[in-house]
């Protein structure tokens, strides 16, 4: 179906969500530090800081915090019109939890996410790392001390909130909202959402973006950004987010959070874990 406008009623801006939020975003944003300063351990080390880090730290997350708090005011706007959001926190705060809503995702999304991250370590095991070493090995890289590879298992369990809590409002809640909203202009349902084919669209872009956006962190670990590296990121990370996405519009963000953050934590806790750090 195909129009030039979308018929659902828009929600009322709760800006109490939005509160709520932006605080889960600084506190994940502060969370995540250990596990970036060892990603940036050698860059710190050659590179001179223009303040010390007691005052460049708190900067850093001021600033983080305002830019994705911006993002998610958007990606709020935007999802209350196409059907979109966080189903759960608005009913609690209605005074009316939906803990039945819980009940249904928590189970599916945490084994989605864990299964997810299963799958990641296998194919990038399988398919990826002896391609990528005999690369390392042709360009004479060394890479045996590179940070991104060595974090250990604490600061992957950090980690972990950001990816699940901020990754998840940056690229579900704003870039997904957006594009579906977008979409919705050229094909959506009798009730005004958009189309499923706008929403797997939208789904699949959005994890390429977040595929491509964990490239800084590979290329703190020493590898270059080549076709391989690049494939590898898009597509071990994109797997992932194809699965946050098909939570967050079929139960809302907090399954894809839940389904990200157990995601995350096979990858940054159990797995490094299992290799002895």
């Amino acid at each position: 179906m195909s129009s030039t406008t979308i018929g659902v009623t828009p929600k009322p801006y709760d800006w109490r969500i939005l509160a709520i939020l932006v605080a889960a975003i600084l506190v994940s944003v502060i969370l995540v530090t250990p596990y970036t300063l060892s990603l940036q351990a050698a860059t710190l080390k050659n590179t001179p800081l223009p303040l010390p880090l007691s005052i460049l730290l708190p900067i850093q997350w001021i600033q983080t915090t305002i830019l994705y708090g911006i993002l998610a005011a958007i990606g709020l706007w935007v999802a209350g019109r196409i059907g979109l959001g966080l189903p759960f926190l608005e009913s609690w705060l209605a005074g009316r939890p939906a803990w039945e809503r819980v009940r249904r995702f928590v189970g599916p999304a945490m084994l989605a996410g864990a299964l997810a991250g299963v799958a990641i370590l296998v194919l990038d095991g399988v398919v990826f790392a002896g391609p990528l070493q005999a690369e390392i090995q042709r360009l004479g890289l060394n890479t045996s001390e590179a940070p991104a590879l060595a974090a250990p298992a604490w600061q992957g369990f950090l980690a972990s909130f950001y990816g699940g809590i901020t990754e998840e409002i940056l690229l579900r809640l704003f870039v997904l909202s957006l594009l579906a909203w977008l979409g919705g202009f050229v094909s959506h349902t009798a009730d005004g959402r958009p189309s499923l084919a706008v929403l797997w669209i939208a789904n699949i872009l959005a994890a390429i973006l977040f595929g491509l956006g964990h490239l800084p962190a590979t290329a703190a670990a020493g590898l270059p950004l080549d076709a391989l590296v690049i494939t590898r990121a898009v597509l071990l990370n994109g797997l992932g987010g194809l699965v946050f996405g098909w939570f967050y519009w079929t139960f809302g963000l907090e399954a894809a959070m839940v389904s990200h953050f157990t995601a995350d934590i096979v990858l940054h806790v159990i797995a490094p874990l299992l290799a002895g750090r």
